[in-house]
């Protein structure tokens, strides 16, 4: 007999073996939470490279598409190289070399801008760290000095915990200290170890941009295989739809991002801001943050320019005003050209998925909460239309604004207000006028038994 994957006893049998499979894992997921979680923690510990490799490799799956697509291919027939069986292979590898060596450019850049430019900017921080508490305190004293009342409760506070402190330094930070170069013992560790994660997983990355065709091809007839064909269609179209709502936006973002930091530095070089490439730096990464971002990076900034001459806030002040511009035209121009509709998701929704995705896995969850919302969002609304469809019903959003109620006779709007008290008013009138018709004809018939007396 031969062995077929759509019987229904195999389809029943595949079907009681899920939901047995997921009760178990519902449990354990319930009372046995930490050990799911160090399992998957040794897991991903493990396969770390892997999982970096194929990051890599999509991330620049667009910039090997662009490469073979507007660069090599049209060369080739430029050229008029001879067609065949190893054309592919030819410019696949062409491609490959290409983005990996604008890859390894850009990490160079990357670390020529740390090593040559925020690197001594750190450390002429900490070397005129005692200048700036110098500046601190001067401005402190003139504040002070024209505020005797503040002057005295902080004095009170300084000599209230200055004890305290004393004793802190005294006692505990020694045991800190010792706690302290541990902690960078193991970190040093941890940076060779992301480092090697690093260098295998980019080997890695090379081998699926090689194979990219094959991988989906692989899964599309595994998909195929196990679902029926309506059913493969739709999530072979919600897979498309989902990988260009992240590519497309973190792509974008990551662009918008460089713009930024550039356009912050011409900026603060005009302006002659304190250590205008660190300034420009934390600029440029933290708008990768979607809304928050521009905020998060302005703060620190803020404070370091404030710290360096407290004497003149005016520096800040500019500071402050160039990045508010900087920002409006990035939310205005900039970032609508590169971005346009990515994610589909209004200020709200936007604001919710930094909010929530953020609180559950820090600075990473608001990079990638936005995508993932719009994923859902958009799972949502299809499904959502396609029900209101088999009922027969419109799905544009407007119409149902002022929606009142739907009967068989169809849609029923709210009506307006000057439309109520129209309706109201007639109705007492109606009213009062029954109510005078009765009057006049108790009236009559008063008047008719009189006569009759």
């Amino acid at each position: 007999m031969k062995f077929k994957l759509n019987n229904k006893y195999f389809r029943w049998g595949l079907t009681a073996f899920l939901a047995i499979a997921a009760s178990i894992v519902f449990y354990y997921f319930v009372f046995h939470s930490s050990n799911i979680r160090s399992g998957i923690k040794v897991i991903t510990g493990i396969l770390m490279p892997v999982v970096v490799g194929m990051g890599i490799a999509y991330l620049l799956t667009p910039v090997l598409n662009f490469v073979e697509g507007k660069l090599l291919y049209p060369l080739w027939r430029k050229l008029n190289l001879r067609e065949g069986k190893k054309k592919r292979t030819i410019i696949r590898g062409l491609g490959i070399l290409i983005t990996a060596f604008l890859f390894i450019g850009l990490i160079y850049f990357l670390l020529f801008m740390l090593i040559s430019q925020i690197v001594p900017s750190v450390q002429n921080i900490a070397t005129n760290f005692d200048s700036y508490v110098a500046n601190i305190t001067k401005w402190l004293n003139q504040v002070l000095d024209d505020n005797q009342e503040v002057g005295a409760y902080i004095v009170k506070t300084v000599t209230k915990y200055s004890g305290e402190l004393e004793e802190w330094v005294t006692n505990d930070l020694t045991n800190t200290a010792a706690g302290l170069i541990k902690t960078i013992s193991l970190g040093a560790i941890g940076v060779f170890g992301v480092l090697w994660d690093f260098i295998i997983g980019f080997i890695i990355s090379i081998y699926v941009m090689a194979s990219k065709e094959k991988f989906a091809a692989q899964a599309k007839k595994l998909i195929y295989a196990l679902f029926e064909q309506d059913t493969c269609n739709n999530l072979i179209k919600n897979f498309r739809f989902t990988n260009q709502t992240f590519i497309g936006f973190l792509g974008g973002k990551i662009i918008d991002s460089i713009i930024i930091g550039v356009l912050c530095f011409i900026g603060t070089a005009i302006l002659k801001t304190p250590y205008a490439a660190l300034v420009s730096v934390i600029i440029g990464v933290t708008n990768i943050i979607p809304f928050f971002g521009p905020f998060l990076g302005a703060v620190p900034c803020t404070l370091l320019i404030f710290v360096v001459d407290p004497l003149h806030p005016l520096n800040c002040l500019y500071f402050v005003v160039f990045i508010l511009a900087l920002q409006q035209v990035d939310g205005n121009i900039i970032g609508p050209k590169i971005l346009g509709n990515s994610t589909g998701l209004t200020g709200f929704w936007v604001i919710f998925a930094i909010t929530l995705f953020g609180g559950l896995f820090g600075v990473l969850g608001m990079i990638i909460g936005v995508p993932i919302l719009a994923v859902i969002y958009a799972a949502v609304r299809s499904l959502v239309n396609t029900s209101l469809i088999r009922k027969k019903m419109p799905i544009d959003s407007c119409l149902y604004e002022r929606l009142e109620y739907v009967d068989e006779e169809g849609f029923h709007e709210i009506p307006p207000k000057e439309k109520k008290t129209e309706e109201k008013q007639t109705k007492t009138k109606k009213r009062f006028a029954v109510k005078g018709a009765r009057t006049v004809e108790g009236n009559e018939d008063e008047i008719s038994d009189t006569e009759g007396k």
